[in-house]
């Protein structure tokens, strides 16, 4: 029979941190604890593969589950020795999702169940306290009508604040068992309005609407926009964790909180949270009530006048410590807990790892290799190499002008800056339209996620540094600033008001997420420095790494900024964007529409030197590191003149009449010119044109080597080849060029002819192209175009579709498809060392850069990846985890031989 549920508690599990994939993230972190003797309120965990069973199957249950489930909480009720219903002595639980990878704020919560009209009055008497019971049930109604009901929660919260408003109380707090009383009966009334039924007093209809509910938000909105953003695949499904309450709202003697054992920020070796007095958990992530900090130097350091747990209960506090110590110790990561306090017993309801920046990954990672909790190795590993992108771009300019109206808190760094948006729709439709916008809100919700994701910033009035706002941004790497409660927003008319300022929705805000300032207008930028831990851990990186690095770049300011990152050479370097500066697109334009071999070298002529003064520029930056230069690639209607202005320009330099340059555009319009006369293609047509490209190479090694004394290996690449015949008519172009230039410099050159693998034809034969190629570089963007038969320019509008459809996974443009390009990468790969053992293999698309292709370009055996320059730090960690993982995988497989 299957085990569909696993208890935990009292010392003792059923589960481990070793069955995430079964139990989820929490559910299999709550096993581990009970299992270390810390104080969990003892559960059970249904599965995720009831998950996946329930979506299989019609949303049905597996026939056992309702049996495993009530013997689960038989056990529950005998280890506590209260009866779930009892009218005098009720068990209440908790219900919550688990997913195996964190997904803060996404999937719903169910506190305070088994609580009615009946058991409410059971555990006031029990706990000498009726203001706190129905507290305790109004809390229930709430969550229950939203989470399982499908109610809206404003409909309560509507009569919450008219409640206070009556009374003239400001806090929650200050309502007594009576207030709470009347507030329960509009509550339920409320309910029965809506639905036409009751609130639900059977607990076990309570509890298997709150299952059902939250096996229900696995398919959310919220979460499949968050599962899409993180690449999280629907099959994993979630578990459900129930699990005994236990209460911080019973009085002063009782909290909850939320803490990281370091600070998620900075990485700094610090204990850093918040807690709430005589509140339930939801109230402190909800960001409804300012939380108080946990340590002195936590108060200290945000100037928070509010008593420190440390000093209002320090006893509770130093039994918090020794868990933080032991859990960091245990799992040798910085976790992310919270924990409940009922009448100064503590107890622990949640560990994860903990979601940082990427400052604070570095940070953690290298500090705990000074602390002998990780090796090299497993600090390299736990940097997510996309989260170093946060790392790789400016921040504000100290000495700027600011012009700052209010403050929050710091909440995830960066700066950033755009237009003033009020909703996640606005955000979204605004940053489609190439908007850089600032998302302003009281507080953010799950169903803000979409928005956070399209904006440039976050900026809340609302909340503390462990809120919802707070939480998303850090994981997405967006600067966010959290509770600057001095700022007001009045969402009817699109305007936030910061004392006599008016900012209105359109308008340039700037917010800093490493100081929580909020300022009017653009702040001017700086570029990062890269030192320090991060200078360490890529050492550590650069190490374990096989492959090389190489860049994507033809400007001089590419090339510094990628040799900055680590770039070892150019791995393409794309000509074509040299022809579009101002002072020689005339004359590329004049060799376009020359109707004559004669009329072209004429017009070349006046393109060598300044082509040749491109490559002396990147020869010298990249100081001997392997350059390889792509001859011209597109089609040559995209140099043509559209303008009169234009023509007339190009007429007069060329010597021809204006009409006729326009007749020339007509003859070399294609209906679809990315599959047309390209690439080598032109080559071939125009073989003058690719004559001056190898000059200027071959003339700028010259120069280089002269002048500088380097040795400048030029890697000369042919693109869109389909045969072997076309590589071989070109070469010999290439190679007569290089002659001619060694014969009149009398210098030796030495160099490369390859091509890139970009059209599925070349990569099938080859074994039969390597014989005349010295290098392959695998241009994935066109090799994915031409396999799927799809235009990246505008396949986006549809994509979306296969996704949510689950037809593809991913967009194959930003990661490789591994089972269908991959496969034709893999076979050119193979064929190609057939033929020529020692040729070298590289990728130059934008896949280049992309962690996941990274991995696989490592299980092939290239020799190395290309990417644009900020992403070549991102692809040195990836290679190195790359190559770490193929060492494990490989001693794997001899233990299991």
């Amino acid at each position: 029979m299957t085990k569909w549920v696993y208890s935990f508690g009292d010392g003792k599990a059923e589960g481990s941190a070793a069955m995430r994939n079964l139990l989820g993230g929490k559910g299999a972190n709550l096993a581990e604890m009970s299992s270390l003797g810390l104080p969990v309120p003892p559960g059970f965990t249904i599965s995720t593969e009831v998950c996946t069973y329930f979506y299989d199957n019609g949303k049905q249950y597996p026939d056992e589950l309702k049996a495993q489930a009530d013997a689960a909480l038989a056990g529950l009720e005998k280890a506590l020795g209260m009866k779930f219903g009892d009218p005098s002595d009720p068990l209440l639980v908790s219900v919550r999702s688990g997913a195996r990878a964190s997904m803060p704020g996404m999937m719903d919560t169910v506190l305070n169940l088994g609580l009615n009209d009946v058991t409410v009055e059971g555990l006031a008497a029990k706990s000498g306290d009726p203001r706190f019971a129905y507290d305790s049930y109004r809390r229930f109604i709430q969550m229950y009508s939203n989470v399982v009901l499908e109610v809206d929660h404003g409909l309560f919260e509507e009569i919450l604040e008219h409640a206070k408003d009556e009374k003239g109380y400001r806090l929650d707090t200050e309502l007594t068992a009576e207030d709470w009383k009347a507030v329960v009966a509009q509550y339920k009334a409320t309910v029965e309005d809506e639905l036409g039924r009751p609130f639900p007093q059977d607990p076990q209809e309570q509890l298997w609407g709150a299952i059902g509910a939250v096996f229900g938000s696995w398919m959310n909105q919220r979460a499949i926009v968050y599962r899409r953003l993180h690449e999280i695949p629907a099959s994993w499904g979630t578990a459900v964790n129930v699990q005994a309450m236990v209460f911080g709202n019973m009085g002063n003697d009782c909290a909850t909180g939320v803490a990281f054992t370091r600070d998620p920020s900075t990485g700094a070796n610090l204990f850093y949270g918040e807690f709430l007095v005589n509140a339930q958990g939801e109230d402190v992530v909800a960001g409804i009530r300012t939380p108080q900090p946990l340590t002195v130097a936590g108060k200290a350091n945000s100037d928070d006048g509010l008593p420190a747990m440390e000093e209002v209960m320090p006893d509770v506090f130093a039994q918090l410590m020794d868990v933080r110590d032991k859990l960091e110790k245990h799992y040798r990561d910085m976790q992310d807990i919270e924990f409940t306090v009922q009448q100064n017993k503590l107890w622990m309801l949640q560990t994860r790892t903990g979601k940082r920046t990427a400052a604070a990954a570095l940070k953690i990672a290298v500090d705990m290799v000074r602390e002998d909790l990780i090796t090299e190795q497993e600090a390299v590993q736990r940097v997510d190499p996309s989260a170093l992108d946060q790392l790789l771009h400016p921040t504000l300019d100290p000495k700027a002008e600011r012009t700052v109206i209010g403050r929050g808190l710091p909440a995830s760094p960066g700066a950033a800056s755009g237009k003033v948006v009020f909703t996640a729709d606005a955000a979204e439709a605004q940053a489609g339209k190439g908007e850089a916008v600032i998302l302003v809100r009281i507080e953010t919700s799950p169903e803000d996620i979409h928005g956070m994701h399209a904006a440039r910033g976050i900026l809340t009035t609302r909340g503390g540094m462990t809120s919802h706002a707070a939480v998303v941004a850090r994981g997405m790497g967006r600067p966010c600033v959290s509770g600057a409660g001095e700022l007001r927003i009045d969402y009817a008319k699109k305007q936030m008001f910061a004392g006599d300022k008016v900012v209105k929705e359109g308008d340039i805000l700037t917010i800093d997420g490493g100081t929580g300032e909020v300022m009017l207008g653009e702040v001017p930028t700086i570029q990062p420095q890269l030192s320090g831990d991060f200078a360490e851990l890529m050492g550590w990186a650069d190490r374990f790494r096989t492959m090389k690095v190489r860049t994507n770049a033809e400007t001089p300011m590419d090339a510094r900024a990628a040799r900055k990152f680590g770039a070892e050479g150019i791995g393409l370097c794309r000509t074509e964007h040299m022809f579009f500066d101002a002072d020689r697109i005339v004359a590329v334009r004049e060799m376009i529409m020359a109707s004559t071999e004669k009329g072209r070298r004429q017009a070349l002529a006046k393109i060598l030197p300044m082509q040749r003064q491109d490559f002396v520029e990147l020869f010298q930056i990249m100081q001997g590191l392997p350059v390889t230069i792509r001859l011209l690639d597109p089609p040559l209607h995209e140099f043509l003149p559209h303008t009169d202005e234009e023509i007339a320009t190009v007429a007069k330099a060329a010597g021809v009449d204006a009409e006729a340059l326009r007749q020339r555009a007509v003859q070399l319009k294609e209906s679809n010119p990315m599959l047309g006369h390209r690439g080598c293609r032109l080559g071939i047509s125009y073989p003058e044109i690719y004559e001056m490209q190898a000059r200027a190479i071959f003339e700028a090694a010259v120069e280089v080597m002269k002048k500088d004394g380097e040795t400048v290996t030029p890697e000369v690449m042919v693109p869109l080849v389909a045969t072997r015949k076309e590589l071989d008519i070109l070469k010999a172009i290439i190679d007569r060029t290089a002659k001619a230039v060694i014969e009149e410099s009398g210098r030796k050159i030495d160099y490369l002819v390859g091509t890139m693998i970009e059209l599925p034809r070349a990569a099938l034969k080859a074994a039969e192209i390597a014989e005349s190629a010295e290098f392959f570089s695998f241009g994935t963007n066109d090799l994915t175009q031409t396999t799927f038969g799809l235009s990246r320019d505008d396949s986006g509008s549809f994509l979306k579709d296969y996704q949510d459809q689950g037809i593809l996974e991913q967009d194959p443009f930003q990661s490789l498809d591994t089972d269908g390009v991959g496969e034709l990468i893999a076979i050119a790969a193979e064929r190609g060392r057939s033929s020529r053992p020692d040729i070298k293999l590289g990728i130059c698309g934008e896949h280049g850069g992309d962690p996941a292709s990274i991995q696989f370009c490592q299980q092939v055996g290239l020799d190395y990846v290309s990417c644009s320059p900020f992403r070549v730090p991102i692809a040195r960690l990836a290679a190195a985890q790359a190559a770490i993982a193929g060492g494990e995988a490989a001693l794997r497989k001899t233990e299991n031989a």
